[in-house]
């Protein structure tokens, strides 16, 4: 199954947000090319919030680019076999934290956002921290910093505090 169809399937199975969600699959039914970021039109990205819930936090990046604090994420690479693997792949590269694992359940929520290249149609996941997890940062990040979870909305955007929010019900 090529990562497309496996989006295909994420998205159709994935409950609530259903405008948004429909808006995703009829952007990849006009753009076979929707997963990669060569597509102008808009491309899927794959995202994933770090969580540590023994100690009720959150570990967010300093964009390089953005210069705002978000949750890991980015493009999907020919390497990635599923969004899954996409969103886990993203997070271990720029927490640093070997040992992830996405909580289950499928995607936490869906959000899609302009950048200054095109419209990101974000498949968001919660990715869960082992105890003891030390982060390392990467150089697509400025900083790299655990934030209490009632500290998020004081750095954060909407979508990343609303990222919380629906990890949080989950958990």
């Amino acid at each position: 199954m090529s990562l497309y169809d496996d989006a295909v399937l994420v998205l159709k199975g994935y409950e609530g947000q259903e405008e948004l969600r429909q808006a995703y699959l009829d952007h990849l039914a006009v753009h076979p090319d929707g997963m990669w970021k060569a597509c102008r039109d808009g491309h899927v990205t794959a995202s994933a919030l770090v969580v540590d819930p023994e100690r009720g936090r959150v570990l967010l990046t300093l964009h390089r680019k953005l210069k705002m604090w978000l949750q890991m994420g980015g493009h999907c690479e020919p390497v990635d076999g599923t969004l899954r693997a996409a969103a886990l792949r993203e997070a271990t590269e720029e927490s640093g934290i070997a040992g992830l694992s996405l909580l289950p359940g499928g995607p936490v929520r869906l959000d899609r956002h302009h950048t200054p290249c095109a419209w990101h149609y974000d498949v968001q996941y919660a990715a869960l921290a082992t105890a003891g997890a030390v982060e390392a940062i990467s150089d697509e990040s400025l900083d790299l910093r655990w934030f209490a979870y009632d500290e998020v909305a004081d750095v954060a955007d909407g979508s990343v505090v609303r990222l919380l929010e629906a990890t949080r019900a989950r958990l």
